[in-house]
């Protein structure tokens, strides 16, 4: 397949962007998001808020539903996950029994279902063996995140891992990656970010890096291409493809 056929077949572009970026695009560092775009974490994330519910007295809710939640940190997901509602606010001293129970059980089932989307382990292959400078940068929490790297075998991949309770602020803010920036020492149109939600299209039109989303991950029931991002992605293999290593 030639690539204008490429380009037409394997990303579509996403309504609101203004300017259509010319492929392929020359980065030297490329970030990877880990929920929703690396890993697909949707049932053991449910499976330790279903288990927190239980605890509590509290009705289950579905994969599904749980799913939904995902997007804006282990806080957000257990407030939600109380409440039935995104923007839902439970009682301060619930949500402090309700997070410890919560961050218990996640621990102890971390990597019980999870596994990496299709096209994962071939992209993340590629990027490395072209020489692309590899991050990865999550809101989840690093006790979390760590561990499930290195079950999952992704662990090395990475140059730096920035976990969500590193820095003073995490995604959407634009400081996890303007941080990856500096540590590489490029600009921020040097490095692109690979996402699956609004937080992350937010973060790096903010930090100036170019945005890949894919639109299979977690973008809290939200339609991937109503996000601002220079190309939507199948899988990594595709975003592999429209990216070349920057001299």
């Amino acid at each position: 397949m030639s690539f204008c056929d490429m380009n037409q077949h394997i990303f579509s572009y996403a309504s609101s962007t203004l300017e259509k970026p010319v492929f392929p695009l020359a980065v030297k560092v490329v970030m990877i998001d880990l929920d929703g775009t690396l890993l697909d974490t949707a049932e053991d994330l449910a499976l330790a808020a279903n288990l927190m519910l239980r605890e509590l007295g509290r009705p289950e809710r579905s994969v599904e539903t749980i799913k939904s939640y995902i997007g804006k940190g282990i806080q957000r997901l257990v407030k939600r996950a109380l409440t039935g509602d995104l923007n839902g606010e439970p009682e301060p001293d619930l949500l402090e029994k309700a997070l410890s129970i919560y961050k218990k059980n996640y621990a102890e089932n971390v990597h019980v279902k999870t596994r990496p989307f299709p096209g994962v382990k071939e992209g993340v292959e590629l990027l490395k063996q072209a020489g692309f400078h590899l991050a990865c940068i999550t809101n989840k929490s690093e006790i979390f995140t760590l561990p499930l790297l290195k079950s999952t075998g992704f662990h090395d991949y990475f140059e730096i891992i920035l976990s969500g309770d590193i820095l003073p602020k995490c995604k959407p803010d634009p400081m996890p990656l303007t941080h990856i920036c500096k540590h590489f020492n490029v600009q921020p149109h040097e490095a692109i970010l690979f996402g699956d939600s609004l937080n992350d299209a937010t973060a790096a039109r903010a930090a100036g890096c170019h945005i890949f989303c894919v639109p299979y991950g977690y973008n809290e029931d939200r339609d991937v291409h109503e996000l601002d991002c220079d190309a939507i992605v199948p899988t990594l293999v595709e975003a592999a493809q429209l990216i070349v290593k920057a001299p």
